[in-house]
C-alpha cells in the first residue's frame, strides 16, 4: 500500500468514529473492505499518536470486545471555522459599542498574557528573554524562530499567525502584540515585516533600549513629546 493510500484509509477510519461513534474492528474492517489486520495496523499507529483510545464493551454472551473512539487530541484534525465565531463577535461588539470597546478588548488580553509571562522573564537577560518570548510564541502556534545578528541584535521570526484573519481585520490586535512583545522585552522592539500586509512572515528586530526608561521606545517617547 502506497503511502498515500495509507494516509487516505487513515482519513476513513478517523472520519468513520467521527460520524458513526465507538466502533469495532470487525465492523471498520467490514464497512472498509478490508481485512481486520490491515485496520488494526492503522489502529495502532492512531493509538501511539493519541488520536484515539480503546474501551472494553462486555456483550451477556461471547468474549468483551474492544470499541475504538476518537480522543480531544483528534478533534484537530477535523476543519474549524473559530475565526469566523472571533470576527462575527467583533463586528458586533463594533456595531454596538464602538471602535473604543473594540480595543479595550485587544487590550485586556495583552494585559492578561503579559500577567501570565512577565514573572518568568524576571532577572533573565536579554538574549533569554527572547528566546523565552519564541517558546511562548511557539506553543501558541506561531511557529517562531529567532536568531542574533552580526551587530548584535536580535530577530524574531513568526511563520504562522493563528489569529491572521482576525489582525487582517482589526489592526488593533498587531498593535497590542507589538506592545506586548516591548513590556516583556523591555527592549526596543520594530515590527519589519507583516504577514497581514503580504509578507511570508512577522519579523521583529530587537535591540537593547538606547536610553529612557525601561519598556520606552522611539515610538512611546514620540508620542508623550507631542502630547506635552
Amino acid at each position: 500500500m502506497s503511502k498515500d493510500q495509507d494516509s487516505s484509509t487513515r482519513k476513513v477510519l478517523l472520519t468513520m468514529m467521527k460520524t458513526k461513534g465507538p466502533l469495532s474492528v470487525s465492523e471498520m474492517a467490514k464497512r472498509l473492505g478490508v481485512t481486520e489486520m490491515a485496520v488494526r495496523r492503522h489502529l495502532n499507529t492512531m493509538e501511539r499518536d493519541g488520536l484515539i483510545e480503546a474501551t472494553i464493551s462486555r456483550q451477556a454472551m461471547g468474549r468483551p470486545s474492544h470499541l475504538y473512539s476518537l480522543t480531544v487530541l483528534a478533534d484537530d484534525l477535523f476543519p474549524k471555522n473559530y475565526h469566523l465565531l472571533t470576527l462575527d463577535l467583533l463586528d458586533e461588539l463594533l456595531t454596538h459599542a464602538g471602535e473604543e470597546q473594540v480595543n479595550r478588548l485587544f487590550e485586556g488580553r495583552k494585559e492578561k498574557m503579559l500577567d501570565k509571562y512577565a514573572d518568568q522573564m524576571k532577572g533573565q537577560t536579554l538574549e533569554e528573554r527572547v528566546s523565552e518570548l519564541t517558546e511562548i510564541q511557539n506553543a501558541g502556534g506561531y511557529m517562531a524562530s529567532w536568531e542574533k545578528s552580526d551587530d548584535g541584535e536580535y530577530i524574531l521570526n513568526e511563520y504562522n499567525c493563528p489569529i491572521a484573519q482576525v489582525a487582517i481585520r482589526y489592526e488593533e490586535a498587531c498593535k497590542c502584540e507589538l506592545n506586548l512583545f516591548r513590556t516583556l522585552l523591555q527592549a526596543d522592539v520594530e515590527r519589519t515585516d507583516c504577514m497581514t500586509k503580504g509578507a511570508c512572515r512577522c519579523s521583529y528586530r530587537i535591540k537593547p533600549h538606547e536610553g529612557g526608561a525601561p519598556g520606552e521606545t522611539a515610538e512611546t517617547k514620540n508620542d508623550s513629546s507631542s502630547s506635552s
